[in-house]
């Protein structure tokens, strides 16, 4: 089920991720959920379409933002 507004996200996402990352998680998972509709078009063919569409949501997430071990807060990654 796509997610409508940043506040439909599961509580975790939303108690761990900064807004602009919960954008992210939230418009890479609507993404995916259309993309992988199909059970052919999914790497793992035993995932369920929700499994997938979290996978690649988080997958987004990690490009920008990694996990602060001391806090368990997710935070911007440094430009290098």
């Amino acid at each position: 089920m796509p997610y409508r507004e940043i506040q439909d996200l599961p509580e975790p996402v939303r108690s761990h991720l900064p807004k602009h990352a919960q954008e992210i998680y939230k418009e890479a998972f609507n993404h995916a959920w259309d993309e992988y509709r199909d059970k052919e078009s999914r790497r793992d063919e035993d995932a369920s379409r929700e499994q997938t569409a979290h996978k690649v949501a988080w997958a987004a997430v990690k490009h920008k933002y990694e996990k602060n071990e001391s806090t368990g807060n997710w935070v911007a990654k440094s430009k290098k």
